[in-house]
């Protein structure tokens, strides 16, 4: 029955992955460390969110902006790796609260932005990533900082999405690929992985089809929504 349940929810949240770019972390990393434990459930995420971010790669492929990807990876993709080096040696609850403050700062400052038609270029990107990186390589999930930043890139819906899974990509890759080389990914914990991997893929194609649904304005609500229940949860964990 735990294994249905971790199932059932890896479909839903990448249907939620699917329609807002991320979330899909925050759906099931709660019902993964009940499952497996804290120590494995960090790395069964980070396979199953590279597999997550490969239907959404698939699902909008005609619509990713490869360039942007590009220099968002060059700082993003070793500054991952760094990060999941140093993924134990600081305090818990620290990167959290962190993140939480800066989710909920990013609400008005996304729309005061939208108002002076500021956006981001391929530079800025590039320098972003490198800080962007190494969180993504110390927290479980930095989707609610990515999808505003390609955001302000000027990226909406099925762009959005495709790019930042595909930039997303590379900085799972090297998280994965170091937890690799510090031993940490018994087989056991591939195949959980590849298992809720997959039903983060199905769920992608889902969210296709709620996108395609949805007005602009609606989207970028939907945005605001996420970063407001982000910032919230992982204030709470932090304080908790």
């Amino acid at each position: 029955m735990e294994y249905l349940l971790v199932l059932a929810l890896g479909l839903f949240a990448g249907t939620l992955g699917g329609v807002v770019g991320t979330g899909s972390s925050l759906v099931l990393m709660p019902a993964l460390v009940l499952l497996f434990g804290p120590r494995e459930a960090v790395p069964i995420m980070a396979i199953a969110a590279l597999l997550g971010n490969l239907g959404r790669v698939i699902a909008w492929r005609r619509e990713i902006r490869w360039r942007s990807v590009l220099a968002y990876c060059a700082g993003a993709v070793p500054a991952a790796a760094l990060g999941a080096r140093l993924l134990f040696a600081i305090p818990p609850g620290v990167a959290e609260l962190a993140l939480g403050l800066f989710f909920l700062s990013l609400i008005p400052l996304r729309r005061w932005l939208a108002r002076r038609s500021f956006t981001l270029s391929a530079i800025h990107l590039a320098v972003l990533g490198v800080p962007l990186g190494l969180l993504t390589g110390l927290v479980v999930s930095t989707g609610p900082l990515t999808v505003p930043l390609f955001t302000f890139h000027g990226l909406e819906r099925g762009a959005l999405l495709g790019t930042e899974a595909a930039a997303s990509i590379g900085m799972y890759g090297a998280k994965v690929g170091t937890f690799q080389a510090l031993g940490a990914l018994p087989s056991a914990v591939v195949a959980e992985g590849l298992i809720v991997g997959l039903t983060l893929m199905a769920g992608s194609f889902i969210g296709r089809g709620i996108v395609l649904s949805l007005s602009p304005g609606a989207y970028r609500t939907l945005i605001d929504g996420l970063m407001f229940c982000s910032g919230g949860t992982l204030l709470w964990a932090a304080l908790a």
